[in-house]
């Protein structure tokens, strides 16, 4: 990822930032400018909304066998989730043993270090989710 699409894309990766349909009021993460139901009707009624951060597992799958530079993960999950607002986002959970997992757990999001670019570069941050009781 270029160093210009990672500071473009930061407001909605690290504040969860969505845009609403002033419209038809549906969500969409990352945000849009323009609604896909409502088309034209939406141009200039998009609202910035913040995601609450907390949201339900929806579906769920174990990684056995990942790729090298995730082997230390391993296993670990990756879970569809939806926000309490509405929309699906895919991330890893954390911080929780594989075999806890079901669906319809409670999850909230936290920032973790994902990579980085050479011991001098830039370092990138992503969201996760991790257990919410």
């Amino acid at each position: 990822m270029s160093t210009a699409r990672l500071w473009r894309e930061n407001p909605s990766r690290y504040n969860l930032a969505a845009s609403k349909c002033g419209v038809c009021g549906k969500v969409f993460f990352p945000p849009r400018n323009v609604c896909s139901t409502c088309h034209r009707k939406s141009i200039g009624k998009m609202e910035q909304l913040l995601l609450s951060g907390e949201g339900e597992v929806y579906s769920y799958s174990v990684v056995h066998e990942a790729p090298s530079q995730f082997e230390m993960l391993k296993p670990y999950v990756l879970a569809m989730v939806r926000m309490d607002e509405g929309v699906m986002l895919t991330s890893q959970l954390i911080d929780v043993d594989p075999k806890e997992v079901d669906i319809g757990m409670r999850v909230k999001t936290t920032l973790r270090k994902v990579g980085e670019d050479g011991p001098a570069g830039v370092i990138y941050y992503g969201y996760k989710f991790t257990p919410n009781p």
